[in-house]
């Protein structure tokens, strides 16, 4: 493990101060591309079920130069393994040692939840310079398939009107609470780049989804979307890296995330995305000198005022745990009587015809048994499900204290974050620094439904949930609505901002 750390930091070492620079210059009409990719697997962290890498995709225009990264991290910054002031500390390095200004900065995290190496500072400046190393003249190509086997929402509408989350931090409601689901976005979005020769290079793809399936193994892993990205790798072609950019994938779960009568398996959906993928890029037609242009903005968010909904909350847990009551019976006498009563509904307490018997004498010893157990059972259940409901809230009281003190300790009553638009060929991207829901997603793309459109979470920074103004009325009630430091209004702004700048590159 130690040769394999040292050969990367070698090469590092040997990348620096010339990679950067052995690239001709290309002409302002022509753009021109490249890829690079660097294992940042922390290999003493404990068992590797598969690598995580960085991986990046610069492009050049005239004296320009663009860097998309896509880093198997669950996060930026605020929650995971990179260091403190990761994102400024690469700008520096990438603006210092390749010409890339600090606006021309895209850095996504896949956010699998792998653990990543000391030094992934340096292994992701490596993978830039490989990439600048790679730069040639490319055509690009642009297309969408559908792969809508590997998620679900991981909210239900009950019917009460609140919504609740699959989470294993705590209980789904009963089934005969719940009302609806919420949708997925099946779209995945493809950028295909060739040389001018027409020998692929790399191919970057989009699409929403929340990449925490794990593994039988329980190793470290780069999950699904690592799955998926390598195997697009070997098969799209020699010296092929596929970027895997996060969507709207807040509240999009992988299918049967909840399940616990089969091992975790990422690897198996990982490969139906790659498939999607692959099949679709061989479609994909592909023309030199797409346009390009770059977009880099900062949008004040507002923040949320936590305080009456921290006691709401506080409130109705209260008011449930007063509503817990004793019953004569425990959990092994409960599981008794009600396997009994789920067995034989009719004839739980004895044989049928001991009943006809009682009958027969115009006896209801019985009958009444059975009535009295069925109110104890019921009161059981009914204390089960208060408790259930008490985990959720304590469990989300959690998070709202913690953002309530952290937007005290801010001491303002707005967030700046940034905000890329990247127009590339038919391509359009947008980003935001945090976990955007999937209704984010959909708003825009039924605005433009022609436009083969990516809109980006968990890039250049990170600040939680980003839930829609209707979910956050839920605050409380589900991970996502309580996992946030916004008001409900930021909405609004960053939804303008976004059509704002699509019009204008139209």
């Amino acid at each position: 493990m130690f040769a394999r750390s040292a050969i990367l930091l070698l090469r590092s070492i040997s990348a620096i101060g010339v990679l950067c620079w052995t690239c001709e210059v290309p002409a302002e009409d022509q753009l021109w591309g490249g890829f690079g990719k660097v294992d940042i697997t922390q290999y003493e962290a404990g068992p590797v079920s598969d690598p995580l890498h960085v991986r990046a995709m610069v492009l050049q225009k005239g004296t320009e130069r663009y860097a998309v990264l896509s880093l198997d991290v669950v996060a930026v910054e605020r929650i995971g393994p990179l260091p403190k002031d990761f994102l400024r500390d690469l700008r520096a390095q990438l603006q210092k040692g390749c010409g890339i200004s600090p606006e021309h900065v895209l850095l996504s995290t896949t956010h699998c939840h792998g653990i990543s190496a000391p030094d992934v500072l340096q292994r992701t400046v490596a993978a830039v310079e490989m990439a600048i190393a790679s730069l040639e003249p490319i055509e690009i190509g642009v297309g969408r398939a559908k792969e809508d086997r590997i998620s679900q929402n991981r909210r239900v509408r009950l019917k009460d009107g609140k919504e609740a989350d699959y989470r294993h931090a705590y209980s789904l409601p009963s089934d005969d609470e719940i009302e609806s689901a919420g949708p997925i976005d099946p779209d995945v979005t493809i950028l295909k780049v060739r040389n001018l020769k027409g020998e692929a290079k790399g191919i970057l793809y989009h699409f929403a989804c929340h990449p925490i399936q794990g593994t039988p193994s329980g190793g470290n892993t780069a999950d699904i979307t690592g799955y998926a990205s390598a195997t697009i790798e070997q098969h799209a072609g020699a010296g092929s890296v596929a970027v895997f950019l996060q969507g709207c994938g807040g509240d999009i779960n992988p299918v049967g995330y909840k399940n616990y009568d089969q091992p975790r398996d990422a690897e198996r959906l990982g490969n139906l995305l790659a498939l999607t993928v692959l099949k679709a890029a061989q479609a994909i037609e592909t023309v030199p000198n797409a346009k390009l242009s770059w977009m880099h903005r900062k949008l004040a968010m507002p923040l949320a005022d936590l305080g009456p909904t921290i006691a709401a909350i506080q409130s109705h847990r209260d008011r449930l745990v007063e509503a817990l009551q004793g019953t004569t019976l425990n959990f092994k006498d409960f599981q008794i009587l009600a396997f009994a009563h789920q067995l034989a509904p009719d004839f739980p307490s004895a044989d049928k015809g001991t009943y006809l018997q009682q009958q027969m004498l115009e006896r209801e010893g019985f009958r009444k048994l059975d009535r009295d157990n069925r109110q104890q059972l019921d009161a059981y259940l009914s204390n089960v499900r208060t408790m259930e409901a008490i985990t959720r809230l304590q469990t989300n009281l959690r998070l709202l204290k913690m953002h309530e003190k952290e937007i005290i300790d801010m001491g303002s009553r707005t967030i700046e974050i940034e905000m890329l638009g990247l127009e590339l060929g038919d391509l359009r991207l947008l980003t935001f620094p945090g976990e955007l829901t999937v209704q984010i997603g959909l708003n825009i793309k039924q605005q433009f439904p022609s436009i083969p459109l990516a809109v980006c979470g968990y890039t250049n920074g990170y600040i939680y949930y980003a839930p829609t103004a209707e979910q956050l009325a839920n605050r409380g009630y589900a991970q996502e609505d309580s996992d946030c430091l916004l008001a409900s209004h930021w909405q609004q702004i960053y939804e303008a901002a976004m059509l704002e700048w699509l019009r204008l590159s139209r």
